[in-house]
């Protein structure tokens, strides 16, 4: 029965991310997101060893390489998301796009002098001839 399960959540886990990537099979977003992602892992790996390398017993410290390979990741994903930020609607060659916003940070400086944050999303975006 447990395997069952197993089977059944793996099964409908690919039929998901199947169908996810041929939603956007027109669009290079989920590619470079991965690319991003693949090569933040490659970099956090090799900052990662960089410090292990500084460290009084390396061999001792093996972990900072799949620490700096996991924040990698996470900052590839991030950067490649943040890259393809989109709006919520966009208008390209007549086709109507929908997509998840990307909420934006934005620093602004107040008549008195202080620092505010606001946060931005595109709600929509179109290019008009």
């Amino acid at each position: 029965m447990k395997q069952l399960r197993k089977f059944v959540a793996v099964m409908t886990l690919v039929s998901l991310l199947t169908t996810a990537s041929s939603a956007f099979a027109a669009d290079d977003t989920i590619r470079e997101v991965f690319t991003d992602a693949f090569y933040g892992a490659a970099i956090g790996g090799l900052v990662g060893g960089a410090f292990m390398v500084f460290q009084t017993k390396p061999f001792d410290h093996l972990n900072y390489i799949a620490y700096g390979a996991a924040s990698g990741v996470l900052i590839g994903t991030a950067y490649g998301l943040a890259k393809s930020a989109r709006a919520f609607a966009e208008v390209e060659n007549g086709k109507v796009k929908m997509a998840f916003p990307t909420i934006v940070p934005e620093l602004g400086v107040s008549p008195t002098g202080q620092t505010t944050v606001a946060w931005k999303a595109d709600l929509i975006h179109g290019t008009f001839n």
